[in-house]
């Protein structure tokens, strides 16, 4: 059973998805500078499936891919840790060494520079990868078992039989 809203619902949809997302990657980048982090944009991101599930009813067939994806974030978030145990593990090899993320700290108060954070960028980054991948393939579970519930109730076959586990 495929079920699709009203055209108003999958206008606002269509219209919101990309500020979600883009917001839910905002939270994961800047998580070591403000309050937010990997697990709280990777759950805003997630939330975008859930409109589109609600929206459109369906996501497709992209269970391998939202497996692949969870699989890589939390792939990769354990090799960064394990790259330091050199020292500790989580150690922050990155930070003042130049590059990308290894920016140096001004001194006083940090301006923002989003450069500085070191591994913890790259954390967060696969965190959230993890997070809505994890999350979305949940949501997307939840509604394909609830297809099947609707149809197991509507068929007329159903009506006067025992449902056994």
């Amino acid at each position: 059973m495929n079920w699709k809203m009203s055209l108003v619902v999958r206008t606002v949809t269509n219209f919101l998805i990309v500020p979600i997302i883009v917001f839910g990657i905002y939270l994961v980048i800047h998580g070591h500078l403000t309050p937010g982090g990997g697990f709280q944009g990777g759950a805003v991101i997630a939330s975008s499936t859930a409109l589109l599930i609600i929206a459109y009813g369906s996501l497709g067939k992209h269970k391998k891919d939202l497996s692949s994806m969870e699989a890589l974030g939390l792939t990769m978030f354990i090799l960064i840790a394990l790259f330091g145990i050199g020292s500790t593990m989580f150690y922050n090899y990155l930070a003042g060494t130049g590059g990308i993320f290894g920016g140096v700290v001004p001194e006083g108060a940090n301006a923002g520079f989003i450069n500085t954070g070191g591994t913890v960028p790259l954390m967060n980054i696969f965190v959230g990868l993890e997070v809505a991948a994890a999350l979305s393939l949940i949501l997307w579970m939840m509604s394909k078992e609830t297809k099947v519930l609707e149809t197991e109730k509507s068929s007329p076959s159903a009506e006067g039989q025992e449902v056994r586990d």
